[in-house]
């Protein structure tokens, strides 16, 4: 008689993290990053002296938010998908705000901490505003957009994008464009390709941040399915692939290990030096970002740029 396949238990993160870690190379989702802790280490990223996407956003933004909301359009719905604690979003609000008699706001992210973050720094500041958020996965399941009343402006910012596979990128833009009605638009933030030692730097800070937000997603499986990982066995590794145009982040392992993740009833196997790959963050030039948005089938409108041309903000219409 053959053998019964041990029970899993379900849980949020347990099949992708038991498809990940059973797969050659292994790997992780990402997203697994974004739980409570994860959020709040990646906020701290945002603000060491190495990552200069953040702040570099932000000042485009500062710069040009008058701008990029006219060119928008007149009585807009604001969405941002993942908004996280949606900090640099009060930006665009705060012209919203001049523009509109009541600004509507629905920011989605997969973490409820992030999103409650986020209410709690706006409340109170413009009292024109009115905040519905989502909690959603959105690339597995887009929330229907089309639904939604006016016209809408959908913010997909932080380089978020560059974090897709180049065909999983235009898929997932493809399938948000058919969520929208026609003149609605689409602004989207761009890491550009830069010097490898600035690239490295921004992904291998001093303080160690980003080290630990790599290693967060192992003590997520500690916490969520009963992993038993020593987060010191294993080492943050980010480097720069310049012939495919993205920083890679890895988590790899000091030795040869074997670690029991109780709720998948599995015990997975390391070799000395062996990875687990985290993610990728794809860094974009004016003609990726051109083929991005052709292929997916929005008309670029307007672009905005720092001045030393290391991020670019994108206005795109459907």
């Amino acid at each position: 008689m053959a053998s019964k396949a041990p029970a899993i238990i379900a849980t949020p993160i347990a099949e992708e993290v038991l498809e990940g870690l059973s797969a050659r190379p292994k790997r992780l989702p990402a997203k697994l990053f974004y739980d409570e802790q994860g959020s709040r280490l990646f906020d701290e990223i945002t603000r060491t002296p190495e990552y200069y996407p953040t702040r570099t956003e932000r000042a485009i933004l500062q710069a040009h938010a008058g701008e990029i909301v006219r060119q928008a359009g007149n009585n807009l719905v604001l969405i941002e998908l993942g908004a996280g604690n949606a900090s640099k979003t009060s930006i665009l609000v705060e012209a919203l705000s001049h523009r509109q008699l009541r600004v509507e706001f629905h920011p989605v992210d997969v973490s409820p901490a992030a999103l409650r973050e986020a209410v709690a720094s706006m409340n109170g500041r413009f009292p024109n505003l009115a905040m519905q958020p989502i909690v959603a996965d959105y690339s597995e399941h887009l929330p229907e957009l089309k639904s939604l009343p006016g016209r809408k402006l959908v913010l997909f910012i932080g380089s978020t994008i560059g974090n897709f596979e180049p065909d999983e990128a235009v898929q997932f833009l493809q399938q948000l464009r058919q969520s929208l009605n026609p003149g609605d638009a689409l602004l989207l933030g761009l890491d550009l390709i830069k010097g490898a030692d600035v690239l490295h730097e921004a992904y291998n800070d001093a303080q160690g941040v980003t080290a630990a937000f790599n290693k967060n997603v192992l003590a997520r499986i500690n916490r969520e399915l009963g992993g038993h990982f020593d987060l010191e066995a294993f080492e943050h590794r980010a480097f720069w692939n310049s012939n495919r145009s993205r920083i890679e982040m890895h988590l790899e392992s000091n030795g040869e290990q074997r670690v029991w993740v109780r709720d998948l009833e599995r015990v997975f196997h390391f070799a000395a030096g062996e990875r687990i790959h985290t993610e990728n963050s794809y860094k974009f030039s004016s003609q990726t970002i051109s083929g991005l948005v052709h292929e997916s089938g929005f008309r670029m409108e307007r672009c905005w740029a720092d001045p030393e041309q290391w991020f670019r903000v994108v206005l795109a219409r459907v």
